[in-house]
């Protein structure tokens, strides 16, 4: 969890990957490019700005599974820490909602029957919320099937952002 009385962007995604659990900073990987890439920020202003808060569902590294993917974000977590991180936020303008367990959890119902509709339908949830999925190398392959992804949601998401961090 990296998140501050300050924080005004929230991004709240599954639960921390290994590499990110042994050196303490969200998003400390090739993700983490492509997600500041998506936002329109560097590496030091996404770590240096105190308004840009990161909060997995779960805040521990759930393990690695059989076949060396990460394990899902144990559901309790989310349940048990989620509305109260909020209450602590009272700042936040925008949340990105950055994965299929992060869509579940804040929409419900509310989400789309999948992944790709629930990002599809975007502007549904601005300027409050914005669902993106996972800036995995493993979601390459769904970027490139779904081009509206960079041609109309990211240079939204890059205005909101410049608009909210000035």
């Amino acid at each position: 969890m990296w998140v501050f009385p300050e924080t005004r962007l929230l991004i709240r995604s599954q639960a921390p990957g290994r590499r990110v659990h042994e050196s303490g900073l969200p998003f400390d990987d090739a993700s983490g490019d492509r997600l500041r890439g998506w936002l329109g920020i560097d590496r030091e202003r996404f770590y240096g700005d105190r308004r840009i808060g990161v909060a997995g569902m779960a805040f521990c590294f759930p393990g690695t599974d059989p076949r060396g993917g990460d394990y899902p974000p144990p559901r309790r977590c989310a349940q048990m820490w989620q509305s109260q991180l909020s209450a602590h936020l009272p700042e936040v303008e925008l949340t990105l909602l950055v994965g299929s367990y992060a869509m579940d959890w804040a929409m419900g119902r509310r989400a789309g029957r999948s992944m790709t509709e629930t990002v599809a339908g975007w502007r549904l949830h601005a300027p409050r919320a914005i669902p993106l999925p996972h800036p995995s190398w493993r979601n390459t392959a769904w970027l490139k099937r779904n081009p509206w992804f960079e041609e109309d949601l990211t240079p939204y998401l890059r205005a909101r952002v410049a608009e909210l961090l000035g």
